[in-house]
């Protein structure tokens, strides 16, 4: 079930990163890639805060399925993270 969570979270996040890419490219140009530069940093912002909160023993207490579907999934799916 783990993998379904992981797969919808990649869809989810691959199509954010679509949609954020294309919009960084119309607004700046295609001379750098702001785009890919900004989804890094949202996303690594993102799976650090989150695991912060929501890690084992922490505030949260989020269950191990919503972290992987939020940090493997979602963010792996959105930064060039799903790339290494």
């Amino acid at each position: 079930m783990i993998y379904l969570y992981v797969a919808i979270g990649g869809a989810l996040g691959s199509m954010a990163r679509f949609w954020a890419a294309n919009r960084m490219a119309i607004l700046t140009g295609p001379a750098f890639p702001w785009g890919t530069l900004l989804i890094n940093i949202i996303g690594s912002f993102v799976i650090s805060f989150f695991g912060m909160l929501a890690g084992p023993g922490m505030r949260l207490g989020v269950p191990y399925e919503v972290r992987v579907f939020v940090t493997v999934g979602i963010c792996g799916g959105f930064t060039t993270f799903s790339s290494f």
